[in-house]
């Protein structure tokens, strides 16, 4: 697949959604909590096309969540592809992702779609853009294993994330107790020591 003739891309949170209603943005994915309401934001923005997941941030199984699924990863993937069919007919575009906090679930999505425009980038250059579009990145890894599976990554989409995590130790130690506090030890235990 080529890129897409989006000139913009962006993640962000719940709370920072009216920063971007003058962005001129053309394509949002949403990511959101099954029980959330749909953010007022968007009525501020200018017309654009909206997907809407709706699954939980987490990794591990637990009463009343909705874990991610392979069924959601490839909605996201159809979503980029979506995009690609959708490039000759726009000079231009920005791609806004979002979930609750702008840190998980949107990054998984971007990289994901990322590595799905860029099938022969390395996967320390997919994470790099990452954390260039969203420093404090720390993507979630039921996400990524599903669409290492899908994009035929063989394990390298998971290994790069690895050392993502250990990266984001190394900056943001305090990460490692958020993850935890979160029933999120599992990432914290993937990171590679950089």
């Amino acid at each position: 697949m080529t890129p897409v003739s989006i000139s913009a891309l962006t993640v962000c949170g719940l709370e920072e959604l009216h920063t971007h209603r003058g962005a001129e943005v053309t394509h949002v994915l949403s990511i959101l909590d099954p029980d959330c309401p749909d953010p007022e934001a968007f009525l501020a923005f200018d017309p654009h096309h909206r997907t809407i997941l709706r699954f939980h941030d987490a990794i591990e199984p637990a009463p009343n969540l909705t874990l991610p699924q392979i069924g959601h990863v490839e909605a996201i993937l159809a979503f980029g592809r979506s995009l690609h069919h959708e490039a000759a007919e726009r000079e231009k575009g920005h791609l806004l992702v979002h979930c609750h906090a702008g840190i998980s679930r949107s990054t998984a999505a971007m990289t994901m779609l990322l590595a799905q425009v860029h099938p022969e980038a390395e996967e320390d250059w997919l994470f790099q853009r990452i954390v260039e579009i969203r420093p404090q990145a720390w993507p979630n890894s039921r996400m990524i294993a599903y669409a290492d599976e899908l994009l035929s990554r063989n394990g390298r989409l998971v290994e790069g994330l690895r050392r993502l995590y250990g990266r984001q130790l190394a900056a943001r130690p305090w990460f490692a107790d958020t993850m935890r506090s979160l029933n999120r030890a599992r990432e914290v235990e993937m990171a590679l020591p950089i």
